[in-house]
């Protein structure tokens, strides 16, 4: 049953976890509220409502009562719970391996933490080596589960899991912009699945138009090897002309 609550989302401009939160209220039609915070100065508002200091976090108001819901994998669940348009699909056994594929998602998003922290080209090569095989297993399942032609992870109907891997595939972009590290070579059903995500009006709305350079900043200041290869030039040119060694 569908709840008339008023929801607000908390947020971060470059969160991943937030973007799954956002594109599920958005292909639900629930209206809500964006906040965005300054985690690395976070207001004393949300330091006392969120047990974990992490975003996102949903605040619901219902009839003057407000509940705090916390951990992007909950708010999915309540929202599949509490809102119409189910993101999940009804089958039992369906639904547990799209939870599952929410899960391999979310290992991928700290092997994409794991590439753009590392500290030498070696460690770089490693983690791009690592995110390769992960998304191999990605190509497996799409070949095995999703129907020729079909755009989404199972097939005609978008489900949680596109929301999910929508913002993963953002960090592959910036990646593209830097140089070219090959994690996706080879794998024509995850390359057609990221176009269409791309395109999706969700996936696109979940972030502000300045995500990209947003992301670029971010990058750019971790000290990294990725940020040395970045910083390969001056700022008008870097994102062509740095390539790894």
């Amino acid at each position: 049953m569908q709840h008339t609550d008023t929801l607000s989302l908390v947020s971060h401009p470059l969160c991943p976890y937030v973007q799954r939160a956002a594109i599920s209220l958005a292909e639900k039609g629930v209206p809500f509220e964006r906040v965005d915070i300054d985690l690395a100065n976070k207001p004393d508002w949300f330091k006392a409502i969120s047990p974990l200091g992490k975003v996102p976090l949903l605040r619901v108001r219902q009839n003057g009562d407000e509940t705090m819901i916390f951990e992007s994998a909950v708010i999915l669940e309540f929202l599949e719970e509490t809102q119409a348009n189910p993101l999940h699909p009804a089958d039992p056994y369906a639904r547990a391996r799209h939870r599952a594929w929410i899960e391999y998602g979310s290992a991928i998003l700290n092997a994409i933490g794991r590439f753009y922290s590392a500290s030498s080209e070696a460690g770089l090569l490693a983690e791009s080596s690592v995110l390769s095989a992960m998304f191999h297993r990605v190509e497996a399942e799409l070949s095995d589960g999703t129907g020729h032609g079909e755009p989404w992870f199972a097939g005609s109907r978008f489900s949680l899991v596109d929301a999910v891997y929508g913002p993963v595939f953002r960090y592959l972009d910036a990646f593209d912009r830097i140089g070219d590290f090959g994690i996706l070579d080879g794998k024509p059903l995850v390359q057609a699945w990221r176009e269409a995500l791309s395109e999706r009006t969700s996936i696109k709305g979940a972030v502000a138009p300045d995500y990209p350079q947003r992301l670029h900043a971010f990058l750019r200041a971790k000290e990294s090897f990725l940020s040395s290869l970045i910083r390969q030039g001056d700022p008008t040119t870097a994102l062509r002309q740095a390539q790894p060694a």
